[in-house]
């Protein structure tokens, strides 16, 4: 992005291209999904935090969900033990879950909630075991190999439900929530989820305008590497068989897809690399991403 500063003029055509957005937004749930470089860089980490607190400002309800992937690989590499994945999700045993509740729920939500603090904010920190606001089970992943056995990986969850009280609490109270990923079974036991189910999940609970996924990519691209925007379900569902979409987007697109399908208003997933992306996809014409429409 460009470093010359812009003229007073183009500033007042920026906020007044905002105008219409802020107003039809006005009200409105919008939940964050934050992760990637955004979430290591510093600058980037700033313009987030500032990007949240306009939103809320501006009258809209941000939720923030995010993960914390290359932060807890560091705690267990300096711990001396070794990250597992199976189809993508991390094999969590009991020391490896004492490490997630650390890093999610203490170390990096305690991070982004004071960035955003810092930016003039009133961010809450919370995971899914307060209030038991996301109730899980554990999830079972098919083997491999195709055998169709069904492999245990830890305390590795799924969500059974989702109370969106203690989120609507803090909404009506003027803050912010900052949710970790980190669900409770019926037992009491803390489960691993994957922030971008959550975040789906969320989003569908909460009824949000919005589902907005920061990414380390432009968005979803067509085989030629063209971004892809205005998405119908119809349309993803064709570049999966086509496979053009796979790997580490496969998450990201199934939790989107099934926030689409179940009332949210459009989802969007941007280029969390670029300064200011959240306030460039919600409230300018051009956006900076994906936009998946619900028909």
């Amino acid at each position: 992005m460009s470093n010359s500063t812009p003229t007073p003029a183009l500033k007042a055509k920026t906020l007044a291209e905002a105008m219409p957005y802020i107003r039809r937004f006005h009200g409105k749930t919008i939940v964050i999904k934050y992760g990637g470089n955004a979430m290591t860089e510093e600058v980037l980490k700033r313009s987030f935090a500032h990007d949240v607190v306009l939103l809320k400002l501006v009258g809209m309800n941000p939720v923030v969900v995010h993960g914390g992937g290359p932060q807890i690989e560091q705690l267990l590499a300096r711990l001396g033990k070794k990250g597992e994945f199976v189809q993508g999700m991390r094999v969590t045993d009991a020391e490896t879950m004492d490490v997630v509740e650390m890093v999610l729920g203490g170390q990096v939500n305690k991070e982004v909630v004071t960035l955003i603090n810092q930016a003039g904010g009133k961010a809450v920190g919370l995971t899914g075991q307060d209030g038991a606001f996301i109730r899980a089970r554990k999830l079972f992943v098919a083997d491999k190999e195709g055998s169709g056995e069904m492999r245990d990986i830890g305390q590795v969850g799924e969500i059974d439900a989702i109370d969106p009280r203690v989120i609507s609490a803090l909404e009506d109270g003027g803050f912010i929530p900052v949710v970790a990923p980190i669900g409770v079974g019926e037992a009491g036991e803390s489960f691993n989820i994957n922030a971008d189910l959550v975040a789906g999940k969320l989003a569908e609970v909460l009824r949000a305008e919005k589902l907005v996924v920061l990414t380390n990519t432009p968005g979803v691209l067509d085989k030629d590497g063209r971004l892809q925007t205005g998405l119908t379900p119809k349309r993803i569902d064709q570049l999966i068989a086509e496979g053009t979409l796979s790997g580490g987007m496969l998450p990201k697109i199934g939790s989107a897809l099934d926030a689409a399908r179940n009332g949210v208003k459009s989802v969007h997933i941007i280029d969390g690399r670029v300064e200011h992306a959240l306030l460039l996809e919600i409230l300018t014409d051009e956006g900076v991403g994906t936009l998946i429409r619900h028909k």
